[in-house]
């Protein structure tokens, strides 16, 4: 089929429009699934009164105290935590070449859990506590998120030296992530079994990942983090799409493609360090966001990495507020519902993928 001068760039208008509509379109959908958020728990809150207290007014005092002390944190923080994990996943499956990729499928989120509870056990940095945020406080969130980056670094450069491989296919870094995973699992389980009552207690808090236990403390540094990061990523976006065309197209186009791939798998391994640290292992979000995206708006990163991030906060924030009122008034943490609904998702792509 051949185009005219004229048609070619009104077809492209019209392509670029269906993307940006996509992306306005999924923006107003977070804000809209963040207000029904914050009205839903043992006290219901109606779309309007949360709107006001949000606005400043008082409609409440009681509302006040919900909204802003636990319904408000803990709704940014799922909004935050999917963008960072979403973004972190797409940025994956670019520079690894994989569309398996994610921080949970290559193991760097079990890698920084045992960075956590290793903080937790060796350095006694978990202490229990009764508050609204949690059961467990964290004595030093930075130093946890040191070293639960530190053991994710580790996994990273496993992963980048097996994907340097001249024979290393997709599957096989799959298979190295498993490995991987399994191998971090094991070392938690180890400190798991040598731990007493209050160490144990703090390290099993940490394997169901949920984000009611985050404050405004922890929202800020994963807010900072995720910011920083997505400006990295989105300031390599025409590096990503020349990487997904392959290695000699991207150096043949002066993609400096190693230093690409070092550096943004550092960055998306300290997205995820972060967040783990702060919230426990959130499973199949960086994974599934970033195909639902695909699907929606094609493979061009300008697009798919604003977009995976959105989609990711609107999953996530969803699965949250879902987890609360699926067995009300008891809360599921988010990370089991995540896990139901990614499953079926990874074992559709890999029938796919070998189809």
């Amino acid at each position: 089929m051949h185009f005219s001068e004229g048609q070619i760039p009104a077809e492209y208008s019209r392509h670029i429009r269906i993307k940006v509509a996509f992306l306005l379109s999924s923006l107003f959908l977070v804000g809209l699934v963040l207000i029904f958020s914050i009205g839903m728990g043992p006290v219901s809150i109606s779309p309007l009164a949360a709107l006001k207290t949000l606005a400043g007014e008082t409609v409440s005092s009681q509302f006040d105290m919900i909204i802003w002390n636990i319904r408000l944190p803990q709704a940014l923080t799922a909004v935050v935590a999917g963008m960072g994990l979403a973004m972190a996943g797409a940025v994956m499956q670019a520079i690894l070449r994989n569309p398996l990729g994610s921080p949970f499928t290559l193991g760097i989120s079990h890698a920084a859990a045992f960075g956590a509870a290793f903080s937790v056990m060796i350095l006694d940095l978990g202490t229990m506590t009764s508050s609204n945020v949690g059961a467990v406080h964290l004595n030093s969130p930075y130093l946890t998120t040191a070293i639960a980056f530190a053991f994710s670094l580790i996994a990273t450069c496993i992963i980048i030296a097996i994907s340097r491989l001249r024979m290393a296919r997709p599957e096989t870094m799959i298979l190295t992530g498993v490995a991987l995973g399994s191998l971090f699992t094991a070392g938690t389980m180890f400190l798991q079994y040598f731990a007493d009552d209050i160490q144990l207690a703090a390290m099993v808090f940490w394997t169901f990942g949920d984000v009611a236990r985050a404050s405004w403390a922890e929202l800020l540094l994963i807010t900072v983090v995720v910011i920083g990061a997505s400006v990295w990523f989105f300031l390599n976006r025409w590096n990503f799409n020349a990487i997904e065309a392959g290695d000699e197209t991207a150096k043949g186009l002066g993609v400096k493609v190693e230093q690409v791939r070092i550096t943004g798998m550092l960055v998306a391994s300290l997205v995820t360090a972060v967040i783990v640290s702060l919230l426990g292992i959130i499973g199949f979000v960086g994974l599934v966001c970033p195909h639902v995206c695909r699907r929606l708006i094609g493979d061009d990163y300008r697009f798919l990495l604003p977009g995976s991030c959105l989609v990711g906060g609107i999953l996530l924030l969803a699965a949250d507020t879902a987890a609360r009122l699926m067995l009300a008034p008891n809360v599921l943490p988010v990370s089991i519902l995540t896990a139901f609904m990614g499953a079926p998702v990874f074992i559709w792509l890999i029938v796919r993928s070998n189809r």
